[in-house]
């Protein structure tokens, strides 16, 4: 039994929040469950989270037990880009699921991460967990932060609630955007008609994306992508709600494409953020998989030949212009010289 007494307080606040502030190793979703189970206790009286603390009060909380989750520690790969005693950030492949879940059990983000740090992981909650602070989908690939306790995990969790995470993402999309730049502001909620897809819908949660043109190709658009919240699928969604699917996507497009690539050619590519503990400032890169630089390559000889091959055309068209022209002066001249 944890035992706090009020000692100082400017003004009274929540139950729940004076808990969460005094308790680091402890949510504030995570109190709220165990006021609502009546493990928390205010001068000997179970308490409401909306119950406002005073000075001289005296707050018991049954701590939670810690639980061991199974999960399988396997020895995969994986390509850190940076890790100290309390944060790892790896640049996650393609094809690689974040947590096991129903079809996935094993050869995932976790089940590498569990092999590297043992048991060194946050275990916010009441049991111990993976610490994942944010996901990506299966097929995304590239940054994302793990925290290695709950200290972390929750100053992240923090920083992430109030927009203080830059998230950039490269994404190439079918489609020529003609602007170069544009925010899209769309909610997003689980779909009505397939309840594994998300979808825009004005009843759904808010979803802020921003993006801007890098390159344009024949057909195609390289985005850099920055995002102010971070819902299901958002950056998908939202690009192929406004007509320009990510190449390869195969839930929120048909996936085909000339490259043979199979799933979305989304990338998070940087993430800027500060230290959960030291406050030092990250900013950490992720270089584009091969895949995604192999299909950029082909884009860019395409482009440079049609370039060169419009740039013959209009030499040609030059050269029989000139033509045109002289042989013209010459007959302009036979027929001076016919009159004279």
């Amino acid at each position: 039994m944890k035992r706090l007494i009020v000692k100082d307080l400017d003004g009274g606040i929540r139950l729940d929040s004076y808990i969460a502030l005094e308790e680091s190793n402890l949510s504030r979703m995570t109190v709220k469950r165990l006021i609502e189970e009546g493990k928390v206790f205010v001068n000997d009286k179970q308490a409401k989270n909306s119950y406002k603390v005073k000075v001289g009060d005296i707050i018991e909380v049954e701590e939670p037990e810690l639980k061991s989750v199974d999960i399988i520690a396997q020895d995969i790969p994986l390509n850190v880009i940076y890790e100290d005693d309390d944060i790892i950030v790896v640049n996650k492949q393609k094809g690689m699921v974040v947590h096991p879940a129903n079809g996935n059990w094993d050869g995932t983000l976790v089940n590498a991460i569990m092999s590297r740090c043992k048991n060194s992981l946050s275990g916010i909650g009441g049991e111990i967990r993976p610490g994942i602070v944010h996901r990506l989908d299966k097929d995304t690939s590239g940054l994302l932060i793990i925290a290695k306790n709950d200290n972390a995990h929750l100053k992240l969790s923090e920083q992430i609630k109030n927009r203080k995470v830059k998230k950039i993402y490269y994404a190439l999309v079918r489609g020529v955007i003609p602007e170069n730049e544009a925010t899209i502001n769309m909610p997003i909620a689980r779909s009505t008609k397939d309840r594994k897809k998300m979808a825009v819908d004005k009843n759904g949660k808010e979803a802020i994306t921003h993006f801007k043109v890098l390159k344009r190709f024949d057909k195609y658009t390289l985005l850099e992508v920055k995002i102010d919240t971070g819902r299901t699928h958002q950056i998908r969604v939202h690009l192929s709600e406004i007509g320009y699917p990510i190449v390869g996507d195969e839930v929120y497009s048909n996936g085909k494409n000339e490259f043979g690539v199979h799933g979305q050619l989304l990338h998070s590519k940087i993430l800027e953020f500060k230290h959960p503990i030291t406050d030092k400032e990250m900013h950490l890169e992720a270089d584009l998989p091969e895949e995604f630089s192999n299909v950029l390559k082909k884009l860019e000889e395409w482009f440079t030949w049609k370039v060169f091959k419009k740039g013959i055309k209009g030499f040609m068209e030059e050269v029989r212009l000139q033509k045109f022209i002289a042989a013209s002066r010459i007959m302009f001249k036979k027929k001076c010289w016919n009159t004279y």
